[in-house]
């Protein structure tokens, strides 16, 4: 890829930071949008819920990432904060896709963040970017938010859908916090352990982001997960056998229903997710494992 001037949205978060760290390690000017007055040339200012963006600071742009929108994992799911989610996600996205299509010269490509949990519980069948949205909050929000890239797509703006899985990393998401358990001894399956899990090594999920910023005549949905998705139970051994702790302890679906609330149907909920058209675009994993992935984080 040559160097290019990308603005990210979401940068200080899991994969917004590793992102950026990458590109600017390579030479490419970051451009961050942030929710405050800008500080330079680096920064512009945006309020995603209030569906304002700086245009002018987007100018000269040749990429933009749309990573942003509050964690979907961060707290019990009461209403006000499913609308939090959806608003932080829709508004902003909406109001990006406007900015992008304003300019005399807009960027070439939009990478918009999207989710894997745009096709709901899909059980064992394996499911790839051809699938239909399923059922349920999160797959209307999923749909929403890549709908809300319209006035960009509108405007020729190449735009892509990258589909993440679970990012496996140290610092956040949802290994954020089993590391820490498994580590103490108390990891172990959530309900059956029979619901499939579809991850990504932190690495690779940064690498399938620039592969696709970098990607000409790629657009559409991607979904970023490992080849082999797995179940929770075949996971859990693996990182019993990575961090050598045992793995007994397993939580009941009903203590997870009750502590959760709606957000259990996520945890416990099937998933067995394959990155077809990202394969098929020439992108190779460097940790296509469970293994070398938890290692890797």
């Amino acid at each position: 890829m040559q160097r290019s001037r990308i603005a990210v949205t979401g940068a200080s978060g899991l994969i917004g930071s590793a992102l950026v760290r990458s590109l600017t390690a390579d030479g490419h000017e970051v451009v961050r949008l942030v929710r405050r007055a800008a500080r330079g040339e680096g920064e512009v200012c945006w309020d995603p819920e209030g569906q304002y963006v700086d245009a002018v600071g987007l100018i000269g742009c040749d990429a933009v990432v749309n990573l942003a929108g509050a964690g979907v994992g961060d707290r019990r799911w009461t209403e006000e904060y499913k609308r939090r989610i959806r608003q932080s996600r829709v508004l902003g996205t909406a109001a990006l896709a406007e900015a992008v299509a304003s300019l005399d010269e807009p960027p070439r490509v939009l990478v918009n963040g999207s989710a894997i949990g745009i096709y709901g519980d899909t059980g064992d069948r394996v499911v790839d970017e051809d699938t239909p949205p399923g059922d349920g909050f999160l797959p209307s929000l999923c749909t929403e938010w890549e709908e809300a890239t319209a006035p960009a797509q509108e405007a020729g703006v190449r735009t892509v859908f990258a589909r993440s899985g679970l990012v496996v990393a140290r610092g956040g998401g949802a290994w954020g916090r089993l590391f820490p358990l498994f580590k103490a001894g108390l990891g172990g399956r959530m309900g059956d352990g029979r619901q499939y899990w579809s991850y990504i090594a932190l690495h690779d999920e940064v690498a399938a982001l620039r592969h696709l910023i970098a990607g000409d005549g790629l657009s559409g949905p991607f979904n970023l997960t490992a080849p082999q998705p797995l179940t929770n139970r075949e996971i859990t051994e693996a990182m019993g056998r990575v961090l050598h702790r045992p793995t007994a302890f397993a939580v009941p679906a009903p203590v997870l229903r009750a502590a959760l609330g709606e957000m259990a149907g996520d945890v416990l909920g099937s998933q067995r997710v394959v990155p077809k058209r990202l394969l098929e675009s020439g992108f190779t994993f460097a940790f296509p494992g469970i293994e070398d992935a938890i290692r890797a984080a």
